[in-house]
């Protein structure tokens, strides 16, 4: 989902920040801070994460991501899920993220074969930052890069050298399946998943191209491997998941950053919907048709691409199938994102997954009937968003089939 244009906002009050917090100004402070740190080419430090860029694939800019200089909590400039945790806001992951310079070079996705791909190779396998010489050809180049997809990037460089300075922490269980060359990347990600490697290593070990049939094994776009790792574990737990029980007519609701899910759970087979909307500053004339986007997938699953919702479909439903899986039950699931104004900067698509986790753990509200559920529904939105809610429900897909289904019970 694209955000916005950001306007400046100094004489607005942010309450979840407790001060006055201007998302333009803000990233003119970050800009100035960071430009004085480029100011060498030579530095030793530590590497939290590669990146592996998609423009011109498969010759595709490759490279290494790290502060100019030590630090001693580099892991923590790239962790979404202590960040989720630990309610990190918006201006403290920017500056974590605006910090790391991209030391890159062009490559062949198709045939990683260099220093550069080893030490990005490192630094996707480790569990912990790689230690690294870096020389660079200039100076780095400041940019603030946000992507709904990724998190924030940085300023860049082209490399001359890079050498790493310590040997890699590779754990066991990493390294057992880099090293099986017969093993399925899809199979190595549900293995890994299943011994609690989160989403974000999962994503830089399949971008490096660190697992898979070994005449397969190539370089991932970051971008791609994002949601490639969301849907290889969710086809897993969906697969799980259609024999179980099915779950009663309940709403979970809660955010992070901006974004609200609002989720509606109907007794049924597996399917999945998402909404996307923007929530309005101020109260919406009921007539008033809001601007939104929409994917779904029924029993049998999807046949192509969300290609509205783009990663942040895969990312809920993945927070969805995480819920049902633990309480073992199945349902039709109806998923409605309010991405408010204080969502001032696109941080990637984990910001959803972590926003729907928290609302699934919420305390779940359960409901007699559809009717009863959807009536709540439509008024929580107005009171709390001002929002007109009919007009998406009308739209939704999840709900005209459940009201085409005949239920067993109708029978007995």
């Amino acid at each position: 989902m694209k955000l916005q244009p950001v306007t400046c906002r100094c004489n607005e009050l942010d309450v979840r920040l407790g001060r006055n917090y201007c998302p333009v100004h803000f990233r003119q402070e970050i800009s100035f801070k960071v430009k004085q740190s480029l100011n060498r080419q030579e530095f030793t430090g530590s590497s939290p994460a590669p990146f592996i860029g998609r423009y011109g694939y498969p010759n595709i800019n490759v490279g290494v991501l790290s502060p100019a200089g030590q630090a001693d909590n580099v892991w923590e400039f790239d962790a979404p899920k202590f960040w989720a945790e630990h309610e990190y806001q918006i201006p403290r992951i920017v500056e974590f993220r605006s910090s790391l310079i991209n030391s890159r070079l062009k490559a062949d996705a198709r045939q990683p074969m260099s220093r550069l791909i080893e030490a990005s190779q490192a630094a996707g396998m480790a569990d912990r930052p790689v230690h690294i010489d870096v020389q660079l050809e200039k100076l780095p180049v400041f940019s603030a890069h946000f992507d709904s997809y990724a998190a924030p990037m940085g300023p860049y460089a082209n490399l001359r050298s890079i050498r790493l300075t310590s040997n890699p922490h590779i754990p066991a269980k990493v390294e057992k399946v880099v090293s099986d060359k017969d093993l399925l990347a899809g199979e190595a990600v549900n293995y890994l998943s299943g011994k609690g490697f989160d989403e974000n290593f999962l994503s830089r070990l399949l971008s490096v191209g660190g697992i898979g049939l070994g005449k397969n094994r190539k370089l991932v776009p970051t971008r791609w491997s994002i949601t490639a790792t969301d849907d290889i574990i969710a086809k897993k737990i969906i697969d799980s998941i259609k024999h179980n029980n099915e779950l009663g007519y309940t709403a979970y609701y809660d955010g992070y950053l901006g974004n609200y899910f609002l989720v509606l759970a109907f007794p049924g087979s597996w399917s999945f919907e998402l909404m996307e909307t923007w929530a309005p500053d101020t109260p919406m004339p009921e007539h008033e048709v809001p601007d939104f986007m929409t994917d779904w997938e029924p029993f049998e699953g999807r046949k192509s691409y969300a290609e509205n919702c783009g990663g942040g479909y895969y990312a809920a439903r993945l927070a969805v199938l995480e819920y049902l899986k633990r309480f073992k039950r199945q349902a039709s699931v109806l998923v409605i994102r309010f991405v408010t104004s204080e969502y001032t900067t696109p941080l990637g698509v984990w910001v959803v997954r972590e926003a729907a986790r928290k609302a699934l753990r919420s305390k779940p509200l359960e409901f007699g009937s559809k009717e009863l559920l959807l009536n709540y529904a439509k008024i929580f939105a107005r009171k709390k968003f001002g929002y007109t809610l009919q007009h998406l429900l009308f739209r939704s897909q999840i709900l005209r089939d459940t009201a085409k289904q005949a239920r067993l019970t109708q029978f007995a």
